[in-house]
């Protein structure tokens, strides 16, 4: 896969994502369910040209939503942790 297909969107407007990258040099990222560790810090890396460190990945489980008189449930998706080496940051997600 292309590195633009492996990785969706940030995902740093949540309390949680702030708290990481300001603290922790660590990056919230959406990515594809296919893709896996190696892949997604190789798509970042080329991306932002940036050095990464590690990558934690879990599946987040889908809601069940209304819809109308009945339920639906939303998409599992992918989130990926993304810890850059020292001295390394991501100039676009800073200020968001």
């Amino acid at each position: 896969m292309a590195p633009e297909e492996i990785i969706k969107r940030p995902v740093t407007l949540t309390e949680k994502g702030s708290r990481l990258s300001e603290a922790h040099n660590q990056y919230l990222f959406e990515v594809d369910r296919r893709a896996n560790k190696v892949e997604i810090k190789g798509a970042i890396e080329t991306l932002f040209t940036v050095k990464v460190d590690k990558v934690r990945t879990m599946i987040v489980r889908g809601r069940m939503r209304r819809m109308g008189r009945g339920y639906g449930k939303t998409q599992n998706w992918k989130k990926a942790i993304v810890s850059l080496k020292e001295g390394e940051s991501i100039k676009l997600l800073e200020g968001v």
